[in-house]
This record gives C-alpha cells, structure tokens and sequence, in this order.
C-alpha cells in the first residue's frame, strides 16, 4: 500500500453531522491543514438512524451517508461506565433524549452507580472517526480517554457528559478545562492525530 494514495488531497472535508459541537471540534483539528469544513447540512442530507452496534459500525453508517464526491468525516463517541457494562455507551446521546437532557442523563447514570454495592465511578469516553475517501475507501480509528465521572457537574465549556468526567492525572472536569485546550487532548483529538499521521500533511 503506497500512503500517499491515501492522503487528503482536497481543501474541503465534510462532517457527517449535525451536530454543532462537533462540528466546532472539526474546525480546529482540521485548521492547521488549511481544510474547509462542510456539513451534511450543508449538502441538505439528513442525520442518519444510528442501527450499528459499536462506534466503528455507527460512524461508518455516517460516513456513508456523504456521496463519493466529497471526502467525509463521521465521528461516533460516547461515555462507557465500567461498572455499568459499559453504558451508555454508543446510547449516550439517546440516554440524554430519554431522561430529558444531559444534566438529567449524567444525574441518572451518577445515581445507578452509587447504587450498586461497589461503586466504581471509572469511565472512559471512546470516539471512533471514519473517514471516507473520494474513491470509496474507508478508515476507522479509535481514540479513547480514561478518567472517572464525579458530581455534581461543573463548568459550561464542552458539551454533552464533559461537566461530569475527570480525565485521569487531572482535577478539573472537561467541563471546567478551557475549551480550545480540552478538544486538543480529548478522546476525538486521540482518533484524529492517528488519522492525521496517516492522512495529513501540514499545509
């Protein structure tokens, strides 16, 4: 396999989604590559019933959703809670819709933990990006993020479970970090530095 076959060659890349804070994630990972983004908003596609069972299976439905003209990004991430088999998990953004809201979803998830006889509050948080060249071709990469969930939440920065996770080695949950720090230490910027090595050069 010759790498260069495989490296982004096109300005603009679109994000298979519609979701903001991602979208906002994607814009500084990709900045020192001197790529647009693009959403599937953008291009007036719709967000996509998730029916795979991992991350890698989600992310790869929606990727697949951006035609072949374009190089395509999909991102599939959740919190897995070890002691609760590993939930939410590819359910998390289904969890908040069920209980109301992710401040609601995070007191939920917190309190069946404390309910167990060990409780053990590690947690990690997985992102699994796709990425779908304009030849058809895809690739997947993992990037994961160890740490604890605590309550209650704190901080307004991030979005989703970040006000109620601790990386390990740290004090502040992702929601207390400054922003632009955490989304370069996270576990999407994980998956795209391995993504980058193989897919990128710098501009």
């Amino acid at each position: 396999m010759h790498l260069n076959n495989y490296l982004i060659k096109d300005k603009k890349v679109v994000v298979a989604t519609h979701n903001k804070g991602k979208v906002e994630e994607f814009k500084i990972l990709f900045s020192k590559y001197n790529i647009q983004i693009m959403t599937s908003e953008d291009l007036n596609i719709d967000d996509v019933e998730e029916t795979g069972k991992s991350f890698e299976e989600n992310s790869i439905i929606k990727v697949k959703t951006i035609p072949n003209d374009y190089v395509a990004i999909a991102d599939d991430s959740g919190l897995c809670v070890k002691i609760l088999n590993q939930e939410p998990g590819i359910f998390s953004a289904r969890y908040a819709k069920k209980y109301g809201g992710w401040t609601e979803a995070m007191k939920k998830i917190y309190s069946r933990v404390e309910e167990k006889k060990n409780p053990d509050f590690s947690a990690k948080f997985v992102s699994c990006l796709s990425l779908k060249l304009c030849n058809g071709k895809i690739f997947t990469y993992i990037g994961e993020i160890k740490g604890k969930i605590t309550w209650p939440p704190k901080g307004d920065n991030g979005f989703g479970y970040d006000p109620f996770f601790i990386p390990i080695g740290e004090n502040l949950t992702y929601g207390e970090v400054e922003y632009s720090t955490k989304i370069l230490s996270d576990h999407r910027s994980v998956a795209f530095k391995k993504l980058a090595r193989v897919h990128l050069r710098n501009s």
